[in-house]
């Protein structure tokens, strides 16, 4: 045995239970929702936000920031992606998800945020620790500490194609949407290198809150008393709410006076409304009408002239929906669980038709930045026969003389001018109208007689409209 003394040993550092922090904790919870049951996070962090007011301790100020990590880390997965898989020595695929969620929320702190490297990394490791343990915690900390190492841009530039090698896959990366997705919308704009980006920008930018006063039940005048509200820029009915406005506060929008509702969609409706009609104008059909936001609007125009409104939705929660919107209605109407596909009305029934056909939502990215992660080019041929047989269907409702409305949340040209094209072969007695003297005062409306909105242009998610009538 040796003579050496023994060195004494350091006392052991206590444990220190890790500090639970609910705003990391919410949107922890939100991205595993989304992640693991293809939730959307607008219908998964409301409830988780409320649940966490109703607890006590948790303000305005920390919803609002729950919110921003949840949409922000959504938005920019892919940026996220390419900088983590550059700091762990492993694919990603290799990567447990609820670990990937924590780093990407992580990553988001750092690079996407002004909150502070040190608490970034600290509130990220701590947040480990509660939902992953001690052990993953390490490899978190380890991870973000290479990541606080540069900030977006240097990432950017070590990670992202350069542009003149590889166009699609250095916007994708440095713009967060997937190539395909960057390819479409380049092939819909239709334009040079300048529009692509301005569009890739507006579908990573928080949208702002825009509101619908429903004629003769609410007006734009009593929705702007509300504190931070401002008119719309295109619809007469719209008003938008200033960053952190509470629309379910609003007596109008409690009550189903008012509703949220993008000015795009708006649009739409309202150039539907406006479009002339060859004699009579009673029946109007809303043939894909959930949730019921352009069904409302409809609904109360149509009483205004003394019109009824049918409103059509195939699955039976959705047009529960519908009724709840139309709930109050000034005018007659009615909602009635059927496919638009097969309806139960018989041919040429209706004065005016909007179908506003399922699609992949590449039009409304900034309120639902998930759907560019799910989507696949291969949706596009699961929806191709469903647009063609509703936009058929509401062409054999209309009468001679009336108009249809051909509507929808994407701007990818296989969804929206070859369907319309298709169809009008199939009808030779269909014209298109020019809609865009329907849509006054809106600017930017290409060369027609359709028209596409654009976030970056209009200030609106990427609505479609074709407006086609029927000459007999």
């Amino acid at each position: 045995m040796s003579d050496q003394p023994r060195r004494p040993r350091r006392p052991a550092k206590p444990y220190r239970r890790p500090q639970k922090d609910p705003v990391r904790v919410i949107a922890f919870e939100a991205l595993r929702a989304v992640d693991e049951r293809d939730a959307y996070a607008n219908l998964v962090l409301p409830p988780l936000l409320r649940k966490a007011r109703e607890g006590g301790g948790f303000d305005a100020r920390d919803a609002a920031l729950a919110t921003e990590l949840v949409y922000g880390t959504l938005r920019r997965q892919g940026t996220y992606d390419a900088v983590i898989a550059a700091c762990v020595d492993r694919p990603l695929r290799e990567v447990d998800p609820p670990v990937l969620d924590v780093l990407s929320l992580g990553a988001h702190q750092l690079l996407g945020t002004r909150i502070p490297t040190h608490a970034a990394v600290s509130a990220s490791v701590e947040l480990a620790r509660v939902v992953l343990g001690d052990g993953r915690a390490k490899f978190v900390n380890a991870v973000l500490r290479k990541i606080a190492q540069d900030d977006l841009d240097g990432w950017l530039e070590r990670v992202a194609p350069p542009y003149d090698e590889d166009p699609e896959d250095h916007l994708a990366v440095v713009h967060s949407h997937p190539r395909w997705v960057v390819s479409a919308l380049w092939d819909s704009l239709g334009g040079g290198r300048a529009g692509i980006e301005d569009l890739l920008r507006a579908d990573n930018e928080r949208p702002e809150v825009t509101l619908v006063a429903r004629p003769g039940r609410a007006t734009t005048a009593e929705l702007l008393d509300e504190e931070a509200a401002v008119p719309g820029r295109w619809s007469p009915y719209a008003v938008r709410l200033a960053e952190g406005g509470e629309p379910g506060a609003i007596t109008a929008v409690a009550e189903g006076r008012a509703g949220v509702q993008d000015e795009g969609s708006q649009l739409v409706a309202l150039a539907l409304a406006a479009a002339p009609v060859e004699g009579r104008d009673r029946m109007w059909l809303d043939a894909c009408a959930g949730p019921g936001g352009k069904a409302a609007l409809l609904g109360a125009l149509a009483a205004e002239r003394g019109a009824v409104l049918l409103a059509a939705e195939k699955q039976p929660h959705r047009a529960a929906l519908v009724a709840k919107a139309l709930a109050g209605s000034p005018g007659p109407y009615q909602v009635v669980a059927a496919d638009g596909t097969r309806p139960p009305w018989r041919p040429g029934s209706f004065d005016r038709v909007l179908v506003d056909v399922p699609c992949t939502g590449l039009g409304a990215l900034r309120r639902r930045p998930e759907a560019r992660w799910r989507r696949r080019p291969a949706d596009l041929d699961g929806f191709a026969p469903l647009q063609r047989g509703l936009l058929r269907t509401a062409l054999e409702s209309v009468r001679v003389g009336g108009v249809v409305g051909y509507a929808t949340c994407s701007p990818h040209l296989a969804e929206t001018r070859a369907v319309v094209a298709d169809l009008l072969k199939q009808f030779p007695d269909a014209d298109l109208l020019d809609a865009r003297p329907l849509l006054p005062g809106v600017p930017d409306l290409g060369d027609g007689p359709d028209v596409q909105l654009w976030p970056h242009v209009h200030g609106t998610d990427a609505m479609y409209l074709a407006l086609i009538r029927r000459t007999g």
